[in-house]
């Protein structure tokens, strides 16, 4: 079905199948329609609509959670709070929980897709891509030639050169029983985006000593990232909030901070600290 949109055109797609053949079709002159949070604010930032969208909200397999005992599969359809409800009861997945549920504001939240959190290249904010890399995640995309399934990390390098045609499809977790946490620090109120953002999964052993760390950072560069140095610094060692907001001063040089006129990059920088305590208190909570 196609519809009229400002300045251009909307194919509502009701299969993978249909929404791959059309944005194929569409070439470069299509993009994806999802939740459309994103695309609707596009004048605001001063940007053109694409001439042509292939909406794939009505797509069965990419609106599901499908949770196994040895993994999480989320269709690039699945709106924040539909994730965060999923994913309610499940501990080792708090981190996601927390950043899909606590993201923008509810009425974004009930819109906004994972699969648009994920693929808008200039949003630097994103709440749910460094929680998914502290995890772990793997990515799907689809073609009309057919899947290819690879690490999130390297779909974050690749995603501004996507040729025509491909599209997320899935995200896939591995459930490892870690204990995550989320922290954030809104610029003024809970609606605004993120000055910075810790996401933190870790185990470990029965002395109570990490045994794998994940740390993944957000908001204050123009992609999230792991940091590795402060994963490596704790190993071996049991959770101290105070030692970890300790190493992340000694360590915040690893990030060169983003300008923005919100905020200066400095300030992105000083606040890690505190939100590394905040995430390790958590995730001690949580264990």
């Amino acid at each position: 079905m196609q519809t009229a949109m400002a300045k251009g055109s909307i194919f509502v797609a009701r299969s993978l199948p249909d929404a791959l053949a059309a944005l194929d079709d569409r070439g470069p002159t299509g993009a994806v329609f999802a939740g459309g949070t994103w695309i609707m604010r596009a004048p605001i930032r001063h940007e053109p609509l694409a001439a042509n969208y292939v909406a794939i909200g009505k797509i069965p397999e990419l609106t599901a959670v499908t949770i196994t005992s040895e993994t999480i599969e989320i269709g690039a359809a699945v709106t924040h709070a539909a994730l965060a409800a999923a994913l309610d009861g499940l501990p080792e997945f708090a981190v996601l929980t927390m950043a899909a549920g606590r993201a923008a504001n509810p009425a974004i939240r009930s819109a906004a897709t994972i699969g648009g959190n994920m693929a808008t290249t200039q949003f630097a904010a994103a709440d749910c891509v460094p929680a998914l890399l502290c995890l772990d995640a793997e990515v799907e995309l689809g073609s009309p030639e057919g899947c290819e399934r690879m690490p999130l990390v390297r779909f974050l390098a690749i995603r501004s050169t996507l040729a025509p045609g491909r599209l997320l499809t899935r995200i896939i977790v591995q459930r490892k029983g870690r204990n995550s946490a989320h922290a954030r620090l809104p610029l003024r109120k809970a609606g605004d985006y993120p000055v910075a953002i810790v996401s933190l999964a870790i185990s470990c052993d029965a002395a109570g000593r990490v045994a794998t760390a994940r740390v993944a950072i957000g908001s204050v560069e123009p992609i999230a990232r792991r940091w590795e140095r402060l994963e490596a610094a704790l190993i071996g060692h049991p959770i101290e909030p105070e030692r970890l907001a300790q190493l992340a001063r000694e360590f915040a040089d690893d990030f060169t901070g983003r300008d923005s006129v919100e905020v200066p990059a400095w300030y992105r920088l000083s606040v890690l600290p505190s939100l590394v305590r905040r995430a390790a208190t958590a995730v001690l909570a949580g264990a």
